[in-house]
């Protein structure tokens, strides 16, 4: 991760970004020397603090032009308490973000996230399995082959009630990211 790099590039100090970030001086530290692993939530307050995208503090680098993840490459953001789990496999740069994830969700898996930015939709694609989602008050049963748009302003909920393992695609729309700087929430 990048986050040390991001901070001194802005002549920041641990405070400075602990106090922006609302992320404790103690978990930057074990961050910045990599002897911790942050939540979605944790790189979300610190790229939000920062002004930059998630895939700016957990992607390699890559040319202007073309941004290649190679399979096993991308980053592992979430896991869940059954062993499931959700990487960003790659995503685009502000204003409007996009963000491809690869998510795996195991039998009583359960991911909550906060509202995103204002505008943000999600799509989702289940490849197998049963996945639901609930957003606001709503709730959804996704079979394998089944897709849905939901905006991502509200709060929402991905799990798996079934007794088999779950998969599905998730694209992230965040639009004019880079403009606000700021998010409703704080979980992917």
């Amino acid at each position: 991760m990048r986050i040390r790099r991001e901070r001194l590039a802005r002549e920041w100090t641990l405070d400075r970004l602990s106090e922006a970030a609302s992320v404790s001086r103690r978990q930057l530290v074990n961050l910045e020397q990599g002897a911790a692993n942050p939540s979605i939530g944790t790189l979300l307050s610190l790229s939000d603090a920062l002004g930059i995208t998630l895939s700016a503090l957990v992607e390699p680098s890559s040319s202007r032009l073309v941004k290649v993840t190679r399979a096993g490459e991308g980053a592992e953001l979430w896991s869940g308490e059954f062993g499931g789990r959700g990487v960003l496999l790659v995503s685009t740069q502000p204003p409007d973000v996009v963000e491809l994830w690869d998510w795996q969700m195991n039998p009583s898996d359960r991911h909550e996230s906060n509202p995103h930015l204002q505008g943000t939709r999600e799509l989702l694609r289940v490849h197998a399995g049963v996945v639901t989602l609930d957003v606001g008050d709503d709730r959804h049963e996704l079979a394998a082959g089944d897709a849905i748009m939901f905006y991502g302003d509200v709060s929402h909920a991905y799990s798996n009630h079934g007794a088999e393992p779950a998969h599905f695609t998730l694209t992230v729309y965040e639009p004019q990211k880079g403009s606000t700087g700021e998010r409703k929430g704080t979980n992917a």
